[in-house]
C-alpha cells in the first residue's frame, strides 16, 4: 500500500487464528464465520480500492446478541474489530486488519418500524439508503440525506461516515437527521441514544456517535426522521465558460439568502463523461455546469428560479434550462448521480477526494486545483456539492504505470492542504480513515489529537475497534490521562444500559 502504514499483525495471533475462528463459530455457528482465502477476497478493500488487506476472519452476525458475544470475545482476548456496512467507503475507514476480524452489519436488512405521525422510522443498519425511502414513499415521505451511491451504501455506513448528498445544503447531513441509536459498546454492552423524540438532555451523544467511524461502538439499530415530499421541485441547468464564474455565482445564490434543495457542480471533464454515459441533455459547449434545484410551493418555486437566473446572467452564464417535468428534473440528477462511475470509464483509476471549505473560496480553489493537476501532470475532475463548498476531485491515474498511484495520493494530499489554507476542513462526508489520517496535523495541534484520542479511551479503552484508523499517531489509553473506563463500566452515567 502506497504511503499508508497500517499496524503490523502479531505473530501470535497469527498462529491462534484456528482457535479464534473455532470460537466465533460457536458464536455465530453455520455460514456466519468466514475464514477461507478465497472467500476472504471481496472483503479485502472498500471502495478506496488502491489499497487492499485480507482479514483475518469475517463474521456475519443476524442478531443484536451475536454482535455482543462477538464484540465480548474480542475484548476478553485483545482481537481487533473492523465495523463494516456495504463496503462503499471511500475513505479505507471500512479496510480490514490482517489481525483482525471484520465484522459485516449486511445481515441486519429490516425495516423494523414506521412511524408516520411522528415522521421516523426505525431500521437496521444493513437497510440501503434509498431503501428508507422506498418503505415511505407510498405516504408522500422520503428520507433527505442522499449520497451519490444511495442504492448501494448502508445507513449504519451513513452514520459512521456522517454522509450527505446533494440535498444536504438544505435538509443537512447524516447527522441532522438521525433520531436515536441502539449500539454495543467493545465491552458487548448495549446502549441506546435518542429515539424518536426529537432532542435528548445531556451530552449530544447522537453528534458524537455520527461521524465516530467505527472507532466508538457498532450500530445495531438506527431512528431517522423522514420529511414529507416537497408540493414542487423543479431544477435548472446552467451552463458558465469558466470554472471561476460558476463559482462566483454560487457564492452569489447564497448570499442573496436563498437556499436551494440542491446544488451541484461539474467541470468540463465530468460533464463530458457524464453525459457519454447517461446522455441527460447537458450542453457540451461548457467548462461548468450547475445544477440548481428549488422545492416549496409552486408560487415560491417560480420566484426562486427568476432570482436564480438573474443572478446566473450578471455572472455570464450561457446556457440555462429549467425542467418542465418530474422526469426531466430526474434525468438532471441522473447525470451528477452517476458521475463517479461515468467517470470511471474514461480512467482506469481514480481517487475520489473530499475536503470542504468556504464558499466565497471557491473561484481560488477551481483556479489552484488547475495549477496542480498541472503540478503533477494528472488530470482531475471536479464534482462537488457547490451549496456547501464540499468538493469531491476526481484525480485520474492509471495503477499500472509505475509511480501514478504515489503521484495521485501527492496530487489529492495537496488538494487536502489547500482546503485547510483556505480556511476548510479535510473531509465533508467520506471520513478520515487512512486515506486523510496522516494529513490530521495539518488541521489539528497535537493536543486536539490527544483530546481526540481521550474521547476514543472512554469508549474503547484497549483500542480494538478500528484502529490504525483516522489517528496518525496512536497513544496508549494510559498514557492520555483519566478518561478511559473500565472493563464493565459505561463511559458516561447516564446512557441506559441494557
Amino acid at each position: 500500500m502506497s504511503g499508508i502504514a497500517m499496524p503490523k499483525p502479531s505473530e501470535k495471533l497469527l498462529r491462534n487464528k484456528m482457535k479464534i475462528v473455532q470460537d466465533l463459530q460457536q458464536i455465530i455457528p453455520g455460514e456466519g464465520v468466514i475464514s477461507e482465502e478465497v472467500e476472504l477476497r471481496p472483503y479485502e478493500t472498500d471502495a478506496l480500492t488502491a489499497y487492499r488487506q485480507l482479514p483475518l476472519a469475517v463474521v456475519l452476525p443476524e442478531t443484536v446478541d451475536q454482535v455482543s458475544r462477538v464484540l465480548k470475545y474480542c475484548y476478553d482476548n485483545d482481537v481487533k474489530v473492523v465495523p463494516r456496512g456495504a463496503g462503499t467507503s471511500l475513505s479505507g475507514g471500512a479496510l480490514p486488519l490482517a489481525d483482525g476480524i471484520l465484522m459485516s452489519m449486511m445481515k441486519f436488512n429490516q425495516v423494523l418500524d414506521i412511524d408516520f405521525e411522528n415522521r421516523a422510522v426505525v431500521v437496521q443498519p444493513g437497510v440501503t439508503n434509498l431503501g428508507i425511502t422506498h418503505a415511505v414513499q407510498h405516504e408522500g415521505f422520503y428520507y433527505a440525506p442522499d449520497p451519490s451511491s444511495q442504492i448501494a451504501c448502508s445507513i449504519g455506513g451513513n452514520i459512521a461516515e456522517n454522509s450527505g448528498g446533494v440535498h444536504s445544503l438544505k435538509y443537512g447531513l447524516t447527522t441532522n437527521n438521525v433520531l436515536g441509536l441502539e449500539m454495543v459498546l467493545m465491552t458487548g454492552e448495549i446502549i441506546r441514544l435518542g429515539g424518536k423524540h426529537l432532542d435528548s438532555e445531556g451530552y449530544d451523544f447522537l453528534a458524537l456517535m455520527t461521524g465516530s467511524e467505527g472507532l466508538l461502538g457498532v450500530v445495531t439499530e438506527v431512528t431517522v426522521r423522514i420529511l414529507q415530499k416537497p408540493e414542487t421541485a423543479r431544477a435548472a441547468l446552467i451552463g458558465f465558460p469558466t470554472s471561476e464564474e460558476a463559482g462566483q455565482c454560487v457564492a452569489e445564490i447564497i448570499g442573496e439568502g436563498i437556499i436551494p434543495g440542491g446544488m451541484e457542480l461539474m467541470d468540463k471533464l465530468a460533464i463530458d463523461a457524464a453525459e457519454d454515459f447517461v446522455h441527460a441533455g447537458y450542453p457540451l459547449d461548457v467548462e461548468a455546469l450547475m445544477i440548481v434545484e428549488l422545492d416549496g410551493p409552486e408560487a415560491e418555486v417560480d420566484y426562486l428560479l427568476d432570482r436564480v437566473s438573474a443572478i446566473a446572467t450578471a455572472n455570464n452564464s450561457t446556457y440555462l434550462r429549467v425542467s418542465q417535468s418530474e422526469e426531466e428534473r430526474n434525468t438532471f440528477w441522473a447525470g451528477r448521480k452517476a458521475a463517479f462511475p461515468a467517470v470511471g470509464r474514461i480512467s482506469p483509476d481514480y481517487l475520489c477526494m473530499d475536503g470542504t471549505i468556504p464558499r466565497k473560496a471557491l473561484p481560488e480553489v477551481l483556479r489552484r486545483m488547475q495549477d496542480l493537476s498541472v503540478k503533477h501532470d494528472l488530470r482531475c475532475a471536479n464534482v462537488f456539492h457547490a451549496g456547501d463548498g464540499n468538493l469531491h476531485p476526481l484525480i485520474l491515474y492509471d495503477a499500472n504505470k509505475p509511480g501514478e498511484l504515489e503521484a495521485a495520493e501527492a496530487f489529492g494530499a495537496d488538494i487536502l492542504r489547500l482546503c485547510v489554507e483556505v480556511g476548510g476542513v479535510l473531509t465533508g462526508e467520506h471520513g478520515v480513515g487512512i486515506e486523510k489520517r496522516d494529513l490530521m496535523p495539518e488541521m489539528f495541534t497535537e493536543d486536539d489529537l490527544k483530546q481526540q484520542q481521550r474521547v476514543k479511551c472512554a469508549f474503547d479503552e484497549k483500542q480494538l475497534l478500528n484502529p490504525g484508523k483516522v489517528f496518525p499517531v496512536l497513544h496508549r489509553c494510559a498514557e492520555l490521562g483519566r478518561m478511559h473506563v473500565h472493563k464493565g463500566q459505561l463511559p458516561f452515567p447516564d446512557i441506559p444500559r441494557f
